[in-house]
């Protein structure tokens, strides 16, 4: 029996919050709601498989698609001005009655290829939930595509949605297919590497500082303008990754490398960060000590890093300062009520952690599902935030439920600011380029600036990827 979901403007004030909000403490962990019918907002601001496979330089995008699922990606590239970089190979019915996939998407993707004046150096060839319904021979497609075009690679990626909720994503598949055509090459000890990051590390961040003092290069894809530059991304003798859904890649590609693989993921945790942070001093001072022949001063002062950075006293400094900017932080909030999205950042429960310790009023934290990253935490707050509330953002409720508070509330985050309305918001996705004890600085004077200066909310959260260039 079909059910309404929607509501007349009548209904709209007897619309009740249940299944859609719910107190930590009455919550389920990992799912605390149910799944069903979604709901998606006007806020654009994350990036999608467009936004992050335009990183690889000199390089197209090929989807292979329906017509009304193309409509989403074409305008993600035209918005971002790279339209140029975007092309696609429409399936219609009768292709799926009388035709053959296979044949359809080699000859497409051929001609596609053909009336381009200049070859690109790799293609991200996105396939779709069609190939999969139909059993299409991928294997073969990019065989014959290969052989067609030897001077070409073919990286494989999915726009496949119906696996989102079952397996790996189509983002972390493409934030492993984007490091495939690196080839095995000689590793370099003072060469560092981090993958499938949308957005570069900023340059006070603690690794960059780190790595600097070390007299190590941190090389990125985000700063690849090149293709040569792209490959040299293989030279490294370490691999770096500190967003979730990277890390399936940079593990699969530190296997075919035979290279070191450390995951650093952003954290608002003090202990975490020095953990981390201790583990890449260790292992970098085992790689540097093999490799010196001769000791010079510059090696000396390299190794005294490396050790220094296993002490207690090495953090000492970067924790007090913290200390110092988040005091600042909770003398201009004062008890402003505080509401976090999943957007911001992949560790929304341990931001709310962080700041319910230093004494801050954080009344809700927007998610869908709990990351087991956050498990501990999760818990954490069950016990010690136990009203603190937890909001869905796909919940069909979320639609016609009251978005305006009376009070003035500080967001942190596109989601938070559209669900509450507040022009007082951080405007971030994904971490940005925080990490480390220096991004939970970052984020911090953020705050205090989204406090006191107010921002448009529907003007920047339909901007899609933030942080590209948008012709919106």
């Amino acid at each position: 029996m079909l059910k309404r979901v929607g509501q007349t403007e009548m209904e709209k004030n007897h619309v009740t919050p249940e299944g859609a909000m719910i107190r930590i403490k009455d919550a389920s962990y990992p799912a605390p709601f149910h799944p069903g019918l979604e709901f998606n907002s006007p806020v654009h601001g994350n990036w999608n498989i467009v936004h992050t496979g335009m990183l690889m330089p000199e390089t197209i995008q090929i989807y292979v698609c329906a017509d009304n699922c193309m409509r989403g990606v074409v305008l993600t590239a035209a918005e971002m001005n790279a339209a140029d970089r975007f092309s696609y190979v429409i399936i219609e019915e009768d292709d799926l009655l009388n035709g053959n996939l296979e044949d359809i998407t080699i000859e497409g993707v051929t001609d596609v290829l053909k009336k381009l004046e200049r070859k690109p150096k790799a293609v991200l060839l996105f396939t779709v939930c069609l190939h999969h319904f139909l059993g299409c021979d991928l294997k073969m497609v990019y065989e014959e595509l290969d052989r067609r075009f030897p001077e070409i690679e073919f990286v494989r990626c999915y726009m496949d949605p119906i696996m989102q909720k079952t397996g790996l994503t189509p983002d972390q598949k493409l934030r492993k297919a984007m490091y495939d055509p690196l080839k095995v090459q000689k590793a370099d000890p003072h060469i560092v590497t981090l993958l499938g990051h949308n957005f570069p590390l900023d340059e006070t961040s603690d690794i960059k500082r780190f790595l600097k003092k070390c007299g190590c290069e941190l090389r990125e894809i985000t700063t690849c303008d090149t293709w040569d530059k792209y490959e040299k991304l293989g030279e490294a003798n370490i691999f770096l990754s500190i967003y979730p859904t990277a890390k399936y890649g940079a593990q699969t590609l530190a296997k075919r490398l035979g290279r070191e693989h450390i995951y650093m993921p952003a954290s608002f945790n003090y202990e975490e960060i020095k953990q981390q942070m201790e583990r890449l001093a260790e292992i970098l001072e085992k790689t540097l000590v093999s490799k010196i022949i001769q000791t010079s001063e510059e090696q000396i002062e390299t190794l005294n890093v490396l050790i220094d950075a296993q002490k207690d006293s090495y953090y000492e400094k970067e924790i007090e300062a913290c200390e110092e900017t988040i005091k600042k932080v909770r003398e201009v909030v004062g008890d402003t009520p505080i509401v976090i999205d999943y957007l911001m950042h992949p560790r929304p429960l341990g931001l709310a952690k962080y700041l319910l310790e230093h004494g801050f009023c954080v009344e809700a934290v927007y998610l869908d599902g709990v990351s087991p990253e956050e498990e501990q935490e999760f818990y954490w707050l069950s016990k010690h935030a136990p009203k603190l509330e937890l909001r869905a953002t796909i919940q069909p409720k979320m639609r016609v439920l009251p978005r305006k508070h009376e009070e003035k509330v500080l967001a942190l985050g596109q989601k938070a600011a559209w669900f509450t309305q507040s022009p007082y918001f951080v405007n971030v996705v994904e971490g940005a380029g925080w990490y480390g004890f220096d991004g939970i600085r970052k984020m911090a004077e953020l705050m205090i600036r989204a406090y006191e200066e107010e921002k448009e909310v529907e003007d920047l959260v339909v901007r899609k990827g933030w942080g590209c260039e948008s012709c919106i």
